[in-house]
């Protein structure tokens, strides 16, 4: 005579199961965002700088958008070598996109990009209409 249900079993082990593939799942590493980005702000704009080693400056997009920056462009390709076999690949190579949610609308009409020895360097100035405002408080 069984005193017990097996449908609460059935359903533990089911959650176990899920558990399982959420605890595997986090451990799994991810691919990282790139490029790789620093971004300061103050009062006045944003200094965004981005790290793209071997990337040629003149293949870059780079468009601002309200409060969206988009950085688009093409790696250079791995040289092929007959006979040579490749042990491990870690370098990115290809297109890639990747825009960025900025802190505050930027005025698009200034954005200035430069790019030297692999490295990025955006500058973007607040709108006037957007920059915080000291009010003075009035006396009776």
């Amino acid at each position: 005579m069984r005193f017990y249900n097996q449908m609460p079993l059935r359903r533990i082990s089911e959650l176990r199961r899920e558990m399982d593939r959420v605890f595997s799942e986090a451990n799994r590493p991810r691919a990282a965002a790139y490029p790789p980005v620093n971004i300061a702000a103050d009062e006045e704009g944003l200094s965004v700088t981005a790290e793209l080693p071997g990337v040629d400056p003149a293949a870059l997009e780079i468009t601002a958008v309200r409060d969206h920056l988009t950085i688009s462009g093409k790696l250079p390709g791995y040289d092929e070598v007959e006979g040579r076999t490749w042990h491990r690949r870690e370098r990115r190579t290809g297109s890639f996109s990747r825009t960025i949610q900025l802190p505050y609308a930027v005025d698009a009409e200034t954005v200035q990009a430069t790019c030297r020895d692999g490295v990025l360097r955006i500058a973007m100035t607040r709108p006037e209409a957007d920059k915080p405002r000291r009010i003075e408080v009035q006396t009776a």
